[in-house]
């Protein structure tokens, strides 16, 4: 009998994953998949709390989804709980994985992840590797510089996707090892389909869209500092209306809804809007990206969006603010716009897209994507966990 061949090494993610659902359990299954693709024994320890559900601004925090198969996902952390945190990082010491990879994202998540590493530590073995999406929040709150410092502190290196996020973490962590690298292609919503299928099978789920509507869409959880507003006042344009021009808006509320609704009705765009804003499951992101023409970012701020790597899997040129890490993912003129974050110039924006034509900017985003790699990486956390200093 021959013996099944050894992993190349174990490795545990950190981070949210199913039944959680959402752009990081997204990701966090993404990257685990890579890892065994590429040989490593590696399984995802999720969270049995993510966050109290008066913290959470959503519907629910659980996807209705089948689980993914393939992966092993357990839901151990209490991110409320500190006896938890010292069962897991005492678990997880135990296990002797050779990497962590965790996420973080919320300086909420900081005493529970900074105590369960501390823990996990003392076996003097694992290497700890922070994916860090938010080191200075978006949205900020009592307690997040010492939260984040204490999180930091137990890591050996860092990665960022933005030179936004790494400029903030450097404020934190000035001399550890820290590697800013692309967010890779959200690739497992399945290859791209035509426009005309995507919008057919939008209309099976009784959305108003025809063949030859012109289609910008905002996709994603709904907050302050996405823009939202920016974007409706866009649409009042006059120009824009003549031109035919729809805004599909695919994302639940993360906020009170009202004021959005009570711009709606005084703007009087209620024709030139197509609402769907309740959660988007996996199973659905791939129509919604294909039936549009364009993607619309008309953020506030910004580190780094999960919505771009998913334009780019899918092909859609984007419009995007003059923000944070955006300009640097969307080359202007190439794979697409980049407007300053108010309502005259992403109007002007969407009109430029419209006068170029999506096939002006396909050239630029075939090439542009190669660049958004899983295994890239993956190679980079392993440079970091093995003390590389290139």
């Amino acid at each position: 009998m021959t013996s099944p061949t050894q992993p190349r090494g174990t490795v545990v993610i950190i981070g949210p994953g199913y039944p959680l659902r959402g752009g990081l359990a997204t990701f966090d299954q993404r990257l685990a998949r890579e890892f065994i693709h590429q040989g490593f024994d590696c399984r995802i320890y999720s969270f049995s709390l993510q966050y109290p559900d008066f913290l959470f601004p959503g519907t629910t925090q659980y996807s209705t989804d089948p689980p993914p198969e393939g992966l092993i996902i357990l839901s151990r952390i209490n991110s409320i709980q500190p006896l938890n945190w010292m069962s897991v990082g005492n678990e997880l010491r135990r296990l002797r994985p050779d990497i962590i990879v965790v996420r973080y994202w919320l300086p909420l998540m900081g005493p529970a992840l900074g105590t369960i590493l501390r823990r996990v530590k003392k076996n003097h073995h694992t290497r700890v590797i922070a994916i860090t999406d938010n080191v200075i929040p978006h949205e900020k709150r009592p307690g997040d510089t010492p939260f984040t410092r204490y999180f930091l502190k137990a890591c050996d290196a860092y990665i960022t996707m933005s030179e936004k996020v790494m400029k903030d973490l450097r404020i934190f962590q000035p001399l550890k090892p820290a590697r800013q690298i692309a967010h890779p292609l959200y690739d497992n919503f399945g290859e791209p389909i035509t426009r005309e299928a995507a919008r057919q099978r939008l209309r099976d789920k009784g959305i108003t869209i025809g063949d030859t509507d012109r289609i910008v869409l905002f996709f994603g959880f709904i907050r302050k500092y996405k823009g939202l507003d920016i974007a409706l006042e866009a649409m009042a344009d006059p120009r824009i209306r003549n031109m035919g021009i729809r805004l599909l808006i695919a994302g639940e509320f993360y906020e009170d809804a009202a004021p959005y609704k009570e711009q709606i009705a005084r703007l009087g765009i209620e024709d030139q809007l197509i609402l769907r804003t309740e959660f988007i499951s996996d199973t659905e992101v791939r129509d919604y990206l294909c039936a549009a023409d364009a993607v619309i970012q008309p953020y506030r701020n910004a580190t780094q969006s999960g919505v771009t790597p998913l334009a780019y899997h899918f092909e859609k040129p984007m419009i995007v603010s003059n923000v944070g890490g955006l300009p640097a993912l969307v080359p202007h003129e190439q794979v697409g716009l980049v407007a300053e974050p108010e309502s005259a110039a992403m109007s002007d924006a969407i009109l430029r897209f419209f006068t170029l034509g999506e096939s002006y900017f396909l050239p630029a985003l075939r090439r542009e994507k190669e660049k958004y790699s899983w295994s890239k990486l993956v190679e980079t956390i392993l440079g970091l966990a093995h003390g590389a200093n290139d």
